[in-house]
């Protein structure tokens, strides 16, 4: 029995996810011959993609072992029930002839150019839909190529196997509310645990959190164990990094994320927020009273350079010297923690400095690399941590293969990554350690992914509902009343 549909693969939906060969069930999955030919490119490419294009070529060799060019049209059974051939399109070879279809006189009018790989790839959907007698449809992440196939009357699709049905808002009221009555959230308050049945926990995840909530309005915060009951919330009074200053939370959302990023038993917490929300701040804040109660070994850092695996050999100087402009949100939020005490830098050990005229204190400063056109430059106070090597740099390029024991990890603007960039992160953590992913699924740069098929996205919906995993969703802005009305009205 024929396969019922026939898709057509570009090629940014096998470096995107080089399985999407087997992830479309019993139908007809056709590969363009100019797909394979811009695979080649990437085939001694160190990045994902390029791991990704080697994959593919494994997997179709295995495919077709010896097989002969007629076969390849012909197709490769699939272990799933469906078939994948490779296509060299008829149509281009026939051009010559001028035994052109109505389809492809169409393509050839409104995008002449067949020297391009897209348009020679609309060229092989416009044959299979004309000739393959079952529906037909593109697949590709590419929107400017699924617009192009919708010109063409083509169907077109985005590949759609790791997004996942959420709709996001940044409004409030992210969190559920239970209802209970004055006695119970008494109760609550003086045991810290209350068990409820079935039909009044809503279907909640484990480590989700939610308020209790009374008939008079009063609320206790708290976070579900997925055994029936609800627990109080272990927030300290103050987060303290070691010779830093205090932190505390400044809304209840946070004093959601601070309790999850403090729970031992929480090895992986997710956590979407808009731009001063308080997401590195808390995190490192986190990170670093851990660090002083010695229950990790250290704290790692580390961020996409737009996508994993990007080279960054182009910036100067040695790995933090090129990380720096890409982590440069995390010193703004450790010169928070560790601000500068003058009376305590090295540039005012001598105080007679300030009361000379300025040309003495210009020429007396301007040897010992303290000073900058007579002004006193401070030591930032955080650069023992990372000479001591309790806070690295990490650079996700070179994480492959690596084995992270007792580390607090935080991996930032994790919905840059796709899903396998995220799991080859996440896989790298060993026993002991954790790891926190923290960004803004309606922010993406990266043009193979949307806001449903990050990595972000991808690691919360995959994990939900597990012991060691947990989520926080921050709304309220927290850096200041400009930065609030920036991001909310413009």
């Amino acid at each position: 029995m024929n396969p019922a549909k026939a898709y057509i693969l570009d090629t940014n939906v096998l470096l995107h996810d080089p399985q999407a060969l087997f992830k479309f069930d019993e139908h007809h999955v056709i590969l363009p011959v100019e797909v394979l030919e811009e695979l080649d490119r990437f085939k001694s490419d160190p990045s994902e993609k390029g791991r990704n294009a080697r994959y593919v070529h494994r997997e179709l060799r295995k495919l077709f072992g010896d097989s002969s060019a007629s076969s390849m049209i012909e197709g490769a059974d699939l272990p799933n029930g469906g078939k994948l051939s490779v296509l060299v399109n008829q149509f281009l070879l026939t051009t010559a002839n001028k035994k052109k279809s109505g389809g492809l006189k169409r393509l050839t009018t409104i995008f002449p150019d067949m020297a391009k790989m897209d348009n020679r790839i609309l060229a092989c959907a416009v044959y299979v839909d004309e000739t393959a007698g079952k529906p037909t449809t593109l697949v590709t992440k590419d929107i400017n190529m699924l617009l192009k196939a919708l010109a063409l009357n083509l169907r077109a699709e985005d590949y759609l196997n790791d997004k996942v049905n959420e709709k996001f808002s940044d409004e409030a009221g992210f969190y559920q509310s239970i209802e209970v009555n004055r006695h119970e959230l008494q109760r609550f308050g003086s045991e810290g645990s209350i068990e409820f049945p079935a039909e009044r926990i809503n279907g909640m995840a484990v480590n989700e959190y939610a308020l209790l909530r009374d008939d008079e309005g009063s609320v206790f915060p708290s976070r579900y164990d997925g055994k029936g009951a609800f627990q109080r919330l272990s927030v300290p009074g103050h987060l303290q990094a070691p010779g830093g200053i205090p932190i505390r939370a400044r809304n209840l959302e946070q004093q959601f994320l601070i309790d999850a990023l403090l729970d031992p038993e929480i090895s992986l917490v997710t956590c979407y927020g808009k731009a001063g929300t308080g997401k590195t701040i808390v995190s490192t804040a986190c990170a670093l009273h851990l660090i002083g109660q010695q229950l990790y070994d250290g704290v790692s850092i580390s961020r996409p350079v737009i996508s994993m695996g990007k080279d960054i050999g182009y910036l100067p100087g040695d790995l933090n010297e090129k990380m720096m402009p890409w982590l440069q949100p995390y010193h703004d939020a450790l010169n928070v923690i560790y601000p500068i005490h003058p009376e305590k830098d090295p540039a005012f050990a001598d105080k007679r400095v300030s009361r000379r005229p300025r040309k003495q204190a210009r020429k007396k400063t301007a040897s010992n690399g303290n000073s900058f056109n007579g002004m006193p430059v401070h030591a930032k106070p955080y650069l023992e941590l990372i000479e001591s090597g309790l806070l690295e740099i990490e650079a996700l390029t070179f994480i492959r293969g690596r084995s992270i024991p007792r580390r607090f990890f935080i991996l930032d603007e994790a919905q840059q990554l796709t899903p396998h960039e995220v799991k080859t992160v996440v896989s790298r953590m060993s026993e002991g350690s954790k790891i926190i992913l923290i960004g803004d699924p309606t922010q993406i740069d990266n043009p193979y992914v949307d806001s449903q098929s990050n990595g972000l996205v991808y690691a919360k919906n995959k994990l939900r509902n597990q012991p060691l995993a947990s989520h926080v969703k921050l709304t309220k802005g927290e850096r200041s009343s400009l930065a609030e009305l920036a991001v909310t009205l413009m």
